[in-house]
């Protein structure tokens, strides 16, 4: 079937959103609930928890991350950047923690940006609302996660504060899977919780389905085209009254800049966060593989946007973490692997990443990484290799060919090291098109809708006023709980619907 003669048709709804993910889901769930005809397009596929027990974590990868978690970032060094490409988006591949936004984030905001509707007191009633449907709370150490035991106790020993994971698990049975899909189902991704319960209340999810363009007049989007159905050959235009944008922070700034909505701004100075891997060995059997992602998180320099925390241990995610360091030590940590164990640093950057879009439906990302960011990744390693060798390691390989086996000469490879020269990556993207006053660098204002723009609303990590510091999704989910309030707030009273007020598919 050639272009000219693929099969269309038109879809009308009181609201769509393009994306399924934290931000998207949250959109969906509160339009359906207020009796808006709502629409969601979710680009990947709508996986069930069957079919992720059932692959292989390989196949899974491939299946619910956007290129198999492999977008480049372009610079020095080149950063790989994964995020999820499936309905429920990257919080079906994420370990589910939720943390509240921190009261002086919110008010850093505020100061620096303008975005003074959104305070803690403000945002408390949608952080609860989150954590009781998703069943936020502590996750125990329960059988297993030694590794996390062995981090919490040399943070105790050095007097750093560290907190247990708050994560949106309840039941979980420590199957070790959580980047490639929880096998239980324990995990309360939004492909499990918000959307189903969206779609209740009669929203209709769009999986596979492709947002080309926002078409509008400057002022108002009058309809959405799309491709869709068996191989993206049906083209739809979609007619909605009013747009949530939720793509990804990427994928909303591109899709911005394709429709020439704010084009020079979307996308020109993402904020991110960027991951580095330490690989330890241990003079006892750790078994890092019996347990969850990680039930405790050192926080002492939590003000700096430095976090420190166990990964998930496979003998895949071994050699992964070790890529840097050659077949010879690959081979004799996969051999001991009941002594090793994978801890993740995450640390939040200030420079910025630049989004363009190509002609065709690809995108180009570039890291602008300050000498500061270099100085403070140096500082995160000698941190992080000190609490490992207080916690009993004899050897740490870090992001970079070498091995290290006291904490003096930890510090002293870090004071020097180079980290252009580091296997770093990123997952989490956000401010991409922040809130904010436009002479502070705001492109929406405090609607979430981009400025002139009436029915256009950004609810996804996009919208962020800068980089959390923190794993984002508590913050993402409470600003889209807010930005949707403040939306229905202005239409007139409607009836509520109810469950199983299902309409006919569109």
């Amino acid at each position: 079937m050639t272009g000219r003669h693929r099969p269309s048709r038109t879809v009308p709804c009181d609201a769509l959103v393009i994306g399924s993910g934290a931000g998207g889901a949250v959109a969906a769930l509160e339009l359906a609930r207020a009796g808006l005809h709502t629409v969601v397009l979710e680009e990947g596929p709508r996986p069930t928890t069957a079919e992720l027990a059932a692959s292989a974590p390989a196949e899974n990868l491939r299946r619910l991350y956007r290129g198999a978690g492999l977008t480049p970032i372009l610079g020095s060094p080149v950063i790989p950047y994964g995020e999820g490409r499936c309905v429920g988006g990257s919080t079906v591949v994420n370990g589910g923690l939720l943390w509240a936004p921190p009261d002086a984030l919110l008010e850093r905001w505020a100061r620096v940006m303008g975005t003074t509707d959104y305070g803690a007191a403000r945002l408390a009633p949608h952080v609860r609302t989150v954590s009781e449907r998703l069943g936020v709370g502590e996750q125990p150490h329960g059988s297993g996660n030694a590794d996390s035991r062995l981090l919490a106790d040399a943070a105790d020993t050095l007097g750093w504060r560290w907190s247990a994971a708050r994560r949106a698990a309840p039941g979980c049975l420590h199957r070790n899977h959580c980047p490639t899909g929880c096998p239980s189902g324990a995990k309360r991704s939004m492909l499990v919780s918000y959307l189903p319960e969206a779609e209740r209340y009669g929203a209709h999810i769009e999986p596979e389905t492709r947002t080309l363009l926002l078409r509008h007049d400057g002022r108002t989007v009058h309809s959405v085209r799309a491709v869709g159905g068996p191989g993206g050959r049906t083209r739809i235009n979609y007619r909605p009254r009013t747009v949530f944008l939720a793509a990804g922070a990427v994928g909303s700034a591109v899709l911005l800049q394709r429709s020439g909505i704010h084009r020079r701004t979307a996308g020109r100075a993402m904020g991110f966060h960027v991951n580095f891997r330490l690989v330890a060995r241990f003079p006892c059997p750790v078994r890092a593989t019996q347990g969850t992602i990680f039930t405790a998180q050192v926080r002492e320099f939590e003000d700096l946007g430095i976090h420190l925390m166990p990964a998930n241990l496979t003998a895949g995610s071994l050699a992964a973490a070790l890529a840097g360091q050659g077949p010879v030590v690959t081979n004799a940590l996969l051999a001991d692997l009941e002594r090793a164990a994978v801890f993740t640093v995450q640390v939040r950057m200030g420079g910025r990443v630049a989004v363009r879009h190509l002609r065709g439906a690809g995108w180009w990302l570039r890291h602008r990484i300050t000498p500061y960011d270099h100085g403070l990744l140096r500082f995160a390693l000698g941190r992080a290799a000190r609490a490992l060798f207080r916690a009993g390691a004899v050897e740490l390989y870090p992001p970079c060919p070498g091995v290290l086996r006291s904490d003096r000469t930890a510090q002293e490879f870090a004071a020097h090291s180079d980290p252009r020269g580091w296997n770093l990556v990123s997952v989490h993207a956000m401010a991409s098109c922040p809130m904010g006053r436009p002479a502070l660098g705001g492109m929406c204002d405090q609607d979430g809708r981009p400025y002139g723009f009436t029915n256009l609303r950004l609810c996804d990590a996009s919208v962020l006023p800068g980089p959390t510091g923190i794993s984002p999704q508590g913050t993402v989910m409470a600003f889209a709980h807010e930005i949707a309030a403040r939306h229905l707030s202005a239409l007139p009273q409607l009836p509520p619907r109810r469950h199983g007020d299902i309409e006919t598919a569109p």
